[in-house]
């Protein structure tokens, strides 16, 4: 979750909804923790890959609507992935010029190799980058997290600084953005098959996930807007480098090659997110079966892998960045509200909660489906 989304996204959102960016990034992290609840019991439920569409099915009994779900979870997985291989050549940018067309058709190849190459070996590099660019974040709250300490300031004196209005409409938008930040933890469910003791492991993987990104991102989005005006923060293309630029080149090189790195490490867990949704609807004859064959040595489905790699590539050459991650939250809201959905349905026909699930209050899926309908009708009618 921590990372591309975060880097490449988080100065448009300033930009929208100004000096209260961080109520977006608050309001779409608490749309993500409702959501999670929802996920971490259907896969408490179902632990397998191409999760989304067995839930669907599990809960509706259509093999082609379930068919369907799977290929909107590999959409969301291709469009996120071509959206962090765009915003990853423009954090590149600014350490080297690279024409945009040939930079993201060599990183996109080159991620899907290593996608090819191993799951242990995919995680591995997802794990080192993960835990840089959250160090890259802390770094920041330590070097400018006294700017926190106008807080208490700006409570006391709001009319000045929103005196042309509090800006509900760009705090909605900034949301409905930021919302693409947080996207992560619902991929989590597609390597159920990978995890040990996963009907109790992978719910509080989830859930936490969910949790310290939101404080994370609530956080360093407050200090962002407090070190550096919304308005040129809206125009960098690495936002988090030119909160650093008093801190010297050295720091500033540091955190341009962080923000190329976020780009590649989000980009490469959509890509194993989708090959494996891919995999699994082609072992459940809702894809071509071709895509269900796994290679005898790296034990990967390669096949799918170079499926998934291909659209990423189309998507990244001919769509803009702002333009690709709407689309992903647009998609992934649809597959959030047909899932809650599915689980309220699931939980009000059974007759006794099966043994060793995870079983949350129905009130969450509820409330979740609520929230997620509120935000997709806000961005339609917007």
């Amino acid at each position: 979750m921590v990372g591309g989304g975060f880097y490449a996204l988080s100065g448009k959102v300033a930009g929208m909804a100004g000096m209260a960016a961080p109520l977006s990034f608050l309001i779409a992290g608490v749309l993500a923790f409702l959501n999670v609840f929802t996920f971490a019991e259907l896969a408490s439920r179902y632990p397998v890959s191409a999760g989304e569409a067995k839930y669907a099915q599990e809960a509706f009994h259509y093999p082609w609507f379930s068919g369907l779900v799977g290929w909107l979870v590999i959409l969301t997985g291709v469009v996120s992935a071509a959206t962090l291989s765009v915003a990853t050549i423009g954090f590149l940018q600014d350490l080297i010029t690279v024409p945009e067309a040939i930079g993201i058709t060599v990183l996109v190849i080159l991620m899907g190799i290593v996608c090819a190459w191993g799951i242990g070996e995919s995680v591995k590099v997802v794990l080192v980058i993960t835990l840089i660019e959250v160090g890259a974040l802390c770094y920041i709250l330590f070097s400018k997290g006294e700017n926190l300490g106008q807080i208490p300031n700006i409570l006391s004196d709001l009319e000045t600084h929103f005196s042309s209005g509090f800006p509900l409409i760009g705090i909605l938008s900034g949301a409905f953005l930021s919302f693409y930040a947080f996207i992560g933890f619902e991929d989590m469910v597609n390597m159920a098959e990978e995890v040990k003791n996963v009907k109790k492991v992978l719910p509080k993987a989830m859930i936490l996930a969910v949790i310290c990104t939101t404080i994370l991102y609530l956080l360093v989005s407050t200090t962002m807007v407090l070190t550096v005006a919304p308005d040129i923060l809206a125009m960098a293309n690495a936002p988090l480098a030119k909160i650093i630029e008093g801190d010297g080149t050295t720091v500033e090189f540091i955190f341009l090659l962080i923000s190329v790195l976020t780009g590649i490490n989000g980009a490469l867990v959509q890509i194993v997110m989708s090959s494996r949704v891919l995999y699994g609807l082609g072992k459940e004859k809702k894809a071509p079966r071709f895509l269900s064959g796994i290679n005898a040595k790296t034990r990967t489905p390669i096949k799918a892998t170079v499926f998934a790699t291909a659209l990423v590539l189309v998507l990244a050459l001919f769509f803009p960045l702002v333009g690709l991650a709407e689309a992903t939250s647009f998609i992934i809201l649809i597959v959030f509200t047909v899932l809650n959905i599915a689980l309220i349905h699931i939980k009000k026909r059974e007759k006794e909660i099966p043994k060793g699930i995870k079983n949350y209050p129905i009130g969450l899926p509820y409330t979740a489906l609520i929230t997620c309908i509120a935000l997709l009708i806000f961005k339609i009618v917007q």
